[in-house]
């Protein structure tokens, strides 16, 4: 569904100045001087509004986060929860991106793909962020041995999405069709749309994915 956008959009992002990394790409390889410590590094592709990130970073002050979202009224509700958090180790990059090796090397411990839009028709495919020319991306940037853990509550994306880690192989060390009824520690940092699908009913399929080392 569009987002409406919000009046003084850009003018409310910019408020955030704290938060959001503007010239992402300087930043390659050299993201620990961005968060000015040592800690691992672990980066959400499409956050919404940003319940899950937010949480995994109040959670988990040792750890820095890197938040991605384009569509700025819905990042702009992500920002302010980081910021009514007074949350110091999270930044977001507030624009799509298309291909992660513009913006990493190998030095991400972690890669959270959250209920990714399907893009249902087989003629979009390509456009799916489990798709093959996007896993190539994220094991370029990923370190050795590090994992993308996917959520998903549309059966035919989870489908697809596991033939194409295997197909990239990647070793599944977690994986489940109602992750709700397991003891996976993957649920229990949850995402808004989470919520929702999780109260109605519906499960949530899940799975970890590893990287060579």
């Amino acid at each position: 569904m569009r987002q409406r956008k919000v009046k003084n959009e850009e003018e409310k992002i910019e408020s955030f100045c704290n938060y959001v990394i503007k010239d992402a790409k300087v930043h390659k390889g050299n993201w620990k001087e961005v968060f000015q410590n040592n800690n691992p590094i672990y980066l959400e592709v499409g956050c919404g509004k940003g319940q899950f990130i937010t949480t995994l970073a109040k959670c988990n002050p040792h750890c820095n986060y890197i938040a991605v979202e384009g569509a700025g009224s819905v990042v702009l509700r992500a920002l302010e929860k980081a910021a009514e958090a007074e949350l110091k180790n999270i930044k977001f990059i507030t624009n799509y991106v298309n291909d992660m090796t513009d913006y990493f090397e190998r030095e991400l411990d972690g890669i959270y793909l959250n209920f990714s839009d399907p893009w249902p028709k087989d003629r979009h495919a390509k456009r799916r962020l489990t798709h093959t020319r996007y896993i190539k991306s994220y094991k370029e940037v990923l370190k050795r041995g590090a994992g993308i853990e996917f959520k998903t509550d549309n059966d035919a994306l989870f489908t697809f999405s596991t033939e194409e880690f295997l197909k990239n192989d990647m070793e599944l060390i977690e994986y489940t069709d109602d992750l709700h009824m397991t003891d996976f520690t993957a649920r229990l940092v949850t995402t808004e749309y989470e919520n929702k699908f999780s109260k109605i009913g519906k499960n949530i399929h899940y799975l970890k994915a590893m990287s060579p080392k």
